[in-house]
């Protein structure tokens, strides 16, 4: 697998999760509202084949994500899925036969060229495979209870921004750890075969880690405007990733003067998430 180029398949991730997005916000707006943390969500959801084709897409995501981690760190792999914001806005118009106005085209080249310049400036090196358990130790207790406080503050809310923020924000700190299991366990995979993969404890710890972010997620989506949730989730996931690259898998990022661009490139980001978070609101 190390032939592999992985921006590709972190592409074809981002796709996948972006059409996702779209049939799973589609499904959860068509099921009872909750103002607690419900379980039962997910047996409601079950019963959309509109979701259903949303999972099928999730797992066709996390296919891709796992070939682009094996081959690539996760600081290069993980903001990638930035683009599945705008990508969920061109999904969703294409749906509804709508056509995106000039000021949320260039939202989209904002966010695009914003996120190749980062990248390019950042340069984010190394693949080590190798986590030290002390090192799985001290992340997955900090990014636990990230997602414990965030849950619990947008849960004490009402139906709202600060609700849908919190509760996005927590899915996207599940879905950056998930992503760094996911990059240990599939090296296990390759080095030691399916047997290995199987009794590994990373394998199960993205399984759950996975699920915890699949049922945040659609609290998310119930629990307020698209504008307060989304931005959340794309830009605490992309920022979390980094980080747990940067402490987990010692991966590089340039620095000094190249900190200039890096933070250029992530205003722009910024600026085209917000903006196309905002017309997501009223995107069916």
């Amino acid at each position: 697998m190390g032939v592999v180029l992985p921006i590709p398949f972190a592409l074809f991730a981002a796709f996948s999760n972006a059409l996702a997005t779209v049939l799973q916000r589609r499904a959860a707006l068509t099921v009872p509202q909750s103002d607690g943390f419900r379980f039962g969500l997910i047996l409601d959801l079950l019963r959309r084949p509109v979701w259903i084709g949303g999972i099928l897409a999730v797992i066709a995501a996390g296919a891709g994500q796992a070939v682009a981690l094996a081959t690539g760190p996760m600081a290069l792999v993980q903001p990638l899925f930035v683009l599945e914001l705008p990508l969920a806005l061109l999904i969703a118009s294409l749906a509804a036969r709508r056509r995106l106005s000039g000021t949320l085209w260039l939202a989209v080249a904002g966010v695009v060229v914003g996120l190749g310049v980062t990248l390019a400036a950042a340069s984010p090196s190394g693949n080590r495979t190798d986590v030290p358990l002390d090192r799985w130790i001290v992340a997955l207790a900090a990014c636990a209870a990230a997602v414990a406080a965030l849950t619990l503050a947008g849960l004490r809310r009402p139906p709202g921004r600060a609700r849908a923020g919190c509760l996005g924000a927590a899915t996207a700190v599940c879905y950056a750890l998930t992503a760094a299991l996911m990059k240990s366990a599939v090296h296990v995979l390759d080095e030691g075969g399916l047997e290995a993969f199987l009794t590994t404890w990373e394998t199960y710890a993205f399984g759950a880690s996975g699920i915890c972010a699949l049922l945040l997620l659609e609290h998310a989506m119930q629990g307020g405007p698209l504008v307060a949730s989304q931005p959340a989730l794309t830009l605490s996931d992309a920022s979390v990733s980094v980080a747990l690259g940067v402490l987990l898998y010692e991966e590089h990022l340039r620095a000094h003067w190249w900190l200039l661009p890096q933070l250029l490139g992530i205003a722009l980001i910024c600026a085209g998430v917000l903006a196309l978070a905002r017309a997501g609101d009223g995107a069916p």
